[in-house]
């Protein structure tokens, strides 16, 4: 379902500094046009001491997966970090539009993109984080995800991903089969909640750390 760019409304992200950046959602449209709450876990762990406060983001290479507005990719351009905002081509004038309101606040750089987890034919060499939040939603989806994650990162590539835990329906399926196709070729860990923002997280919204494995 295309996004329709006549029906936005904002949403407030305030960074632990005070900097507020603006988010426009879309009243009509898929899943990717509203915030998740993962999606905002995610971003504040981003500002906390494993990430000195968001220094550490400070000219890393970062490619967002399944982005939807761009909130993620846009907090972590905030430090200055060089970012992909990735999704399909239908919500390219969501993400660009929110790039554009945050401008005053990037201090590094950020493109939206176009991505297909279908397509091979996107190339982002030299990743230092993937980006993925509340991505694990569809059957159809979730191998080639996987694919796209495993094709992109390298030894160095760190890739975060948030969740939140669904336990009805397909949802605790999608996730199994997720993590099983991960685990084929990434160590796994999860962030302590000790680690995370003080304030938002939540007993069934997780962070995971994937490191590809080596081979020999």
């Amino acid at each position: 379902m295309a996004v329709q760019m006549d029906k936005l409304f904002p949403r407030e992200f305030i960074r632990n500094d005070g900097i507020t950046l603006t988010i426009y959602q879309a009243a009509v449209g898929d899943v990717g046009c509203v915030i998740w709450d993962a999606a905002i876990v995610l971003a504040k762990y981003l500002e906390s001491i494993d990430f000195d406060k968001g220094k550490h983001l400070k000219r890393k290479k970062i490619l967002e997966l399944g982005a939807g507005t761009g909130c993620l990719g846009i907090v972590a351009a905030t430090f200055g970090a060089h970012v992909y905002i990735t999704d399909l081509d239908s919500y390219v004038p969501l993400m660009q539009e929110n790039i554009n309101v945050n401008k005053e606040h990037t201090t590094g750089e950020i493109e939206a993109k176009t991505l297909n987890w279908e397509s091979s034919n996107f190339l982002c060499p030299g990743l230092d984080y993937i980006l993925v939040s509340d991505c694990i939603y569809y059957s159809q989806s979730v191998k080639p995800l996987v694919n796209t994650i495993t094709r992109l990162s390298e030894p160095k590539t760190v890739v975060l991903c948030s969740y939140e835990e669904r336990t009805t329906g397909k949802y605790p399926e999608l996730q199994r089969d997720f993590f099983k196709l991960m685990e084929a070729n990434f160590n796994v860990e999860e962030i302590p909640r000790s680690h995370q923002d003080d304030c938002y997280h939540s007993s069934d919204i997780h962070i995971m750390r994937f490191i590809k494995k080596a081979k020999y």
